[in-house]
């Protein structure tokens, strides 16, 4: 008997190891052990640093075959520095390169990842190409990412991304989300709930395997201040000037604290620039992916950070990772947002708002001084990742997801909201 065949588009996959690219290779690594002919078409890889992996450049294609998958990698434009038109040379870029893409049998099933935008729409079109179901599973919604990103322009182009998000959603057979929070956004874009599933992220990364100490005193964090970590993005969307700001403070104050920013972006080297000379903020390259989970349980403090704006465009991916370390979490983010309801409602760590710094670093003394609180926060991320995050626990939410584009007999078209422009 033929293998069923699956196609999934999206532009992050490995060797990405933050954002979105992990769990969309997981996702066809899964559906490839249980015996599905699964084929990735991608991006070149390029996320988090926003710039073409040194071994892909200069590529137009690459076709790789990866645990039982086969990937069909395009190349993209990649831009340097983020603003609303870039954005969309992005997006546009990976539109036309993927788009002829004809050597592929017809699939039993196509999912679409979306961010980016891109991912969506080349779903449809392929399974108007093909005559096959398709199905789009959101990571984040980009007509709100476009309004509360940051990005320069970013406003003037919501209502579009907005109606392109309707338009790829419309023939979809099944919607998928990380998180149950995007569901009132997709079902004001004509989604019904019968459509709509709930595919959680899970831990992606190992348990730390190594001595927590002995890690402590290789990074030069044994020296009794309190290491407060943010590690993956540094974007826009993250603002991590608030950060520095905290630093600064800190700095000035003579508090024990040391911010550390691990990872790459768009914007580390303005961070840089505006950081010279802190003795309160350092930065770290990104660590191979055997070491990250060490050095994640090696902090006294996990810090999620997010500009004011950003509401309920996304859920960290990040957090998911946090909690399989075992530390104590500090958000300062938009209260009453997606992230701030998802750490409050787990108990997993501390909410200060967006763009306080004094606040930030308040809530990080207040973990130093009262170690039952931290003990307890840590408590609640154990607890966390054993009942969500749990791959084990994912996968049956991903077989149901793709059952449902799958299925013999499609459902009604919606009726498309007119309250969503």
């Amino acid at each position: 008997m033929a293998s069923r065949r699956l196609l999934i588009v999206g532009v992050n996959y490995a060797p990405e190891h933050s954002g979105n690219g992990p769990y969309t290779t997981g996702l066809a690594e899964h559906f490839a052990a249980a015996g599905w002919d699964v084929t990735v078409l991608t991006g070149m890889p390029h996320y988090p640093a926003w710039r073409l992996d040194f071994a892909y450049r200069g590529r137009l294609t690459a076709t790789e075959r990866r645990n039982g998958v086969t990937i069909r990698r395009r190349a993209l434009y990649v831009p340097p520095k983020q603003s609303a038109a870039r954005r969309a040379l992005y997006e546009a870029s990976f539109l036309a390169s993927a788009l002829p893409v004809t050597r592929v049998d017809r699939p039993d099933a196509i999912v679409g990842i979306v961010p980016s935008l891109s991912g969506g729409i080349l779903a449809r079109l392929f399974a108007a190409r093909f005559h096959a179901p398709y199905g789009l599973l959101f990571q984040d919604l980009m007509g709100p990412a476009a309004a509360q990103s940051g990005i320069a322009g970013g406003g003037a182009v919501a209502r579009a991304t907005r109606r392109a998000e309707r338009w790829a959603l419309a023939r979809a057979r099944a919607v998928a989300a990380v998180t149950e929070a995007f569901f009132p956004y997709l079902e004001g874009l004509g989604v019904s709930r019968d459509r709509l599933a709930h595919v959680p992220n899970w831990t992606h990364i190992a348990s730390p395997a190594a001595d927590r100490e002995a890690t402590r005193h290789e990074l030069g964090w044994d020296d009794g201040r309190i290491a407060v970590l943010h590690a993956g993005n540094m974007g826009l969307k993250q603002d991590l000037g608030q950060v520095v700001e905290a630093a600064r403070r800190a700095a000035a104050s003579s508090s024990p604290i040391r911010f550390v920013l691990l990872g790459d972006g768009s914007q580390r080297a303005d961070l840089e620039r505006r950081a010279a000379g802190l003795p309160t903020l350092t930065f770290m390259d990104p660590v191979p992916d055997e070491r990250f989970p060490d050095v994640l349980a090696a902090a006294d403090v996990l810090l999620l950070s997010q500009r004011r704006s950003v509401r309920d465009m996304s859920l960290p991916s990040k957090l998911t990772s946090y909690v399989a370390a075992g530390r104590p979490i500090v958000a300062a983010v938009a209260p009453g947002g997606t992230t701030a309801k998802e750490v409050e409602g787990s108990g997993i760590g501390l909410v200060v708002a967006a763009g306080d710094p004094a606040a930030l670093l308040d809530a990080i003394e207040r973990l130093a001084a009262q170690p039952d609180l931290a003990a307890r926060l840590i408590g609640a991320a154990r607890d966390y990742a054993a009942a969500r995050s749990d791959r084990e626990q994912a996968t049956p939410r991903l077989d149901a997801f793709v059952a449902l584009i799958t299925r013999p007999t499609p459902l009604r078209e919606p009726t498309l909201s007119r309250g969503v422009a």
